[in-house]
């Protein structure tokens, strides 16, 4: 049987629709609203950068402009509806999937074991008990609370205290949890005073893990490798998601499809059977123009970024600003089912003001007034949640494409 072909067109809309970037941004932004948004995202990424809003802020903003950082706090914080841990990166995820990390807790507590034993300070695992107890005893702590009369190093995590270290361990392999962050720092508790017994206690088995990893990123990502389904949640290795692709394939639960690029070649990937008459394949995204996060959930794989929508993006936080191409943080411009630009921006919150330094469109997108009209319609919109009220550009702002 010939496996059915996405035109790129296709790929995209199914993309974005998956990503919940197909329809126009709007709808309430809080309580349950807010929770069925993540969930259908499955997660959403913690970054502390704020130049104009943090990541996790700016992702759920630009889907839902009402969306304010108290919202995400109460979800998390309040009412218990999302906890902390890793994908890829730190990272918010509904409660109800928590049993589906105890396999990535069982492996990170073996695989940090050993590696920071050679990275971090010697006698963090004496430091376990210690920590425990003194969190039984007064309650959520810090880094800072703990590990009294112990060096402090320069705060990197090259350089932990021992006790630092230990609560970090301790909240990887699911004796604690992160219940909230004041100033971006973590705060932790017992994992018995946080979540119910009943979830603590319902873990699934390496293979019901397996299947429900590799089930729940296809339903989030439309098609798929082996490999991207396996960095999804990033629990499993590329093997057994291999394997359970290969299964699949055979009794029929998936079918193997082709994915056109922006460059019109074609890559094998698989997907559900429905795929072919998804209404999906014929929607059209609202062609507003948004602020997307570097971080945003449709670009953190930057290969299928670029294979799909032809945007090559590289963060340059960690590179010397000399050597930058565009600017310490820029954010990608969507428009319809294309990256249409970006632009280095910052809000200077002291002065109120929102400052766009210098914007690129992309190769063959004209900056015109329509457009332009647009852009400034859209930073209206998020001067609301960076906390200024003016907009100001630069001398020379608007660059020609690279």
């Amino acid at each position: 049987m010939t496996p059915f072909t996405l035109t790129n067109t296709q790929a995209r809309r199914v993309f974005l629709d998956r990503h919940a970037l197909s329809d126009t941004p709007g709808g309430p932004a809080h309580g349950d609203a807010l929770l069925d948004l993540i969930t259908r995202l499955g997660f959403v990424q913690l970054d502390s950068i704020n130049t104009v809003a943090r990541a996790h802020d700016l992702i759920l903003f630009t889907r839902k402009p009402r969306y304010r950082p108290k919202n995400l706090r109460n979800l998390y914080e309040r009412d218990r509806n999302l906890f902390e841990h890793w994908t890829h990166d730190a990272a918010v995820i509904p409660a109800s999937f928590y049993p589906y990390w105890h396999l990535r807790r069982e492996r990170d507590a073996a695989r940090l074991r050993e590696r920071w034993s050679e990275w971090r300070r010697d006698g963090f695992e004496a430091k376990f008990q210690p920590v425990l107890d003194q969190i039984r005893e007064q309650g959520p702590c810090c880094s800072g609370d703990v590990g009294e009369g112990e060096k402090r190093g320069s705060g990197g995590w090259w350089d932990w205290h021992p006790s630092k270290t230990a609560l970090e361990y301790l909240w990887r392999s699911g004796a604690l949890q992160v219940v909230k962050r004041e100033g971006f720092q973590k705060y932790y508790d017992l994992t018995e005073r946080v979540l119910d017994t009943r979830t603590i206690g319902n873990a699934p088995d390496t293979e019901e893990t397996v299947d429900w990893c590799c089930r729940e990123a296809l339903d989030r990502l439309g098609f798929a490798t082996h490999g991207e389904l396996a960095a999804f949640w990033d629990h499993i290795s590329p093997a057994e998601a291999k394997d359970w692709c290969i299964s699949a394939l055979a009794s029929g639960r998936i079918i193997e499809v082709h994915v056109t690029g922006v460059d019109g070649s074609t890559r094998p990937a698989y997907a559900w059977p429905t795929l072919p008459d998804d209404p999906s394949l014929e929607q059209v995204p609202t062609s507003r123009l948004r602020v997307l996060s570097p971080f945003d959930p449709a670009l953190r794989d930057r290969k299928r970024a670029e294979r799909l929508f032809g945007f090559a993006y590289r963060i340059e936080i960690f590179v010397p600003e000399p050597k930058r191409t565009y600017g310490y943080y820029v954010f990608p411009l969507m428009e319809g089912d294309r990256i249409v630009g970006r632009v280095d921006m910052k809000a200077h919150r002291t002065d109120d003001v929102l400052r766009v330094r210098a914007l690129w469109p992309e190769r063959k997108v004209r900056w015109g007034k329509g457009r332009q009209a647009a852009f400034e319609a859209e930073l209206d919109r998020v001067i609301k949640l960076a906390g200024v009220s003016q907009i100001a550009f630069d001398d020379g702002w608007l660059r020609t494409a690279l």
